[in-house]
């Protein structure tokens, strides 16, 4: 798979070309593919763009897809990180909208994962003109149980975690690899994951996740106006059923999918069936703009 810069695409006025391509740098953005219609692709915690390579290449062969990386992680400029700008979901949400703004894109179709949903979903509720519809894999805007509310883990369990990551952040990357894969998949797809959350700046890796896991989006949700499809996996430890059952209700004008899949990374464990979804979706949501 060939990456193309994403500076190559920006203007030629000199003060506005520098500012655009620093953003892009920053974020490490890079687009593959010349489709009509363009894709954004929003990485969960812990991950780089790499983690979507099983999905790129058939994507690329219809849609521009554009990649990046969270400031922090992957191959972004980690002397650009900021904790107080990170220290909400906000902030990651901030990025994708200037990404957007660098990219001068239109009507995109955003795609996030897990912790990657939330901050798609924020960046489409705070800049609605870019994107005409969202797409959001194992997503979960709240994962402590609250009352009334089943997120997934005890405020205790996450506390566990985050000492864990401090104490031995390679032992914690293992554990929560595999807890999020699940048992019913291949020993190697934990692997896999581990070894993303190992790439990681582990002081960085830190506070994201203390961010992630004790944030809580709820409020948020209903703002969501955009065509939204909720994609499930079975046996998520991080985003039960009863979280989908919860968006699919709290947002304005969304469809669920319940894949065959299970566990947490479905475009690890399942990518066939996981693009076949997001295929089917955007080749109906296609018809439908048509229409208006």
């Amino acid at each position: 798979m060939m990456l193309i810069p994403a500076s190559t695409t920006l203007p030629s006025n000199a003060s506005t070309s520098l500012q655009r391509a620093a953003i892009l740098a920053r974020n490490n953005v890079h687009v593959v593919g010349t489709g009509k219609r363009t894709l954004l692709l929003c990485n969960g915690f812990g991950c780089s763009q790499q983690i979507w390579r099983y999905l790129v290449t058939p994507l690329a062969t219809q849609y521009t897809v554009v990649l990046f990386d969270h400031v922090g992680g992957g191959a972004s400029d980690l002397h650009a990180y900021d904790p107080q700008k990170y220290g909400s979901l906000a902030g990651y949400a901030h990025d994708v909208v200037e990404i957007c703004q660098a990219l001068a894109l239109t009507q995109v179709t955003l795609i996030g994962h897990s912790v990657g949903a939330t901050i798609a979903m924020l960046a489409a509720i705070q800049a609605p003109a870019y994107f005409t519809d969202v797409i959001l894999l194992a997503p979960s805007p709240c994962y402590l149980n609250e009352p009334g509310y089943h997120g997934g883990f005890e405020r205790e369990d996450i506390e566990q975690l985050l000492g864990l990551m401090q104490a031995d952040y390679d032992s914690w990357a293992n554990l929560f690899a595999n807890l999020l894969m699940g048992p019913a998949n291949n020993a190697s797809l934990g692997e896999q994951l581990a070894g993303y959350f190992c790439q990681t700046d582990s002081v960085i890796a830190q506070q994201f996740a203390r961010v992630v896991f004790l944030s809580d989006n709820r409020a948020d949700v209903p703002h969501l106006q955009h065509r939204t499809l909720l994609v499930q996996c079975q046996h998520d430890v991080a985003a039960p059923e009863e979280v989908g059952a919860y968006l699919l209700e709290q947002l304005p004008n969304a469809t669920l999918v319940q894949l065959q899949a299970t566990g947490h990374c479905p475009h690890l464990s399942a990518p066939l069936e996981t693009l076949a979804t997001i295929e089917h979706f955007l080749t109906h949501e296609a018809a439908y703009l048509d229409t208006v």
